[in-house]
């Protein structure tokens, strides 16, 4: 597993809105530009990746002056593997090991290496089911 952009801007994203206390009943929202300068990220990468953020209900937006976003869960809500996946599918080393986006490899041929992808594919998962937005602030 290797994590791109994707992800790693909508983690960022994620935890901005965490740490600035942007979180469901709070009234506050954070507006992206703020993020993308903290961070120094593209701004019209951020809006396409916070619009899928939106679509998986992850941040709500609020219009006009005093809009932005804001999380649409609670910090210990969200998952490193629930934003992961959404952003760039499956946690596993292997398509022939993943649980969530399987797929056929060649490696199915051998059972010693399957059996090291499965341990390598649950030790990621579970670590980062168990690691939320809580614990990234």
């Amino acid at each position: 597993m290797k994590l791109t952009t994707k992800s790693e801007y909508s983690l960022l994203i994620l935890i901005y809105l965490a740490r600035n206390g942007a979180v469901p009943d709070s009234g506050v929202f954070v507006r992206l530009e703020e993020i993308c300068t903290r961070y120094d990220l593209s701004l019209k990468y951020a809006e396409q990746l916070i619009g899928v953020l939106k679509r998986a209900e992850l941040v709500a937006a609020r219009r006009g002056a005093a809009g932005g976003y804001q999380l649409a869960k609670r910090p210990n809500q969200v998952s490193m593997a629930q934003v992961i996946r959404l952003m760039d599918g499956a946690l596993a080393p292997t398509g022939s090991v993943s649980e969530y986006f399987p797929s056929r490899t060649v490696l199915e041929k051998e059972t010693g290496v399957i059996t090291v992808m499965k341990d390598i594919r649950d030790y990621i998962a579970q670590k980062m089911e168990r690691t939320t937005l809580t614990d990234l602030v």
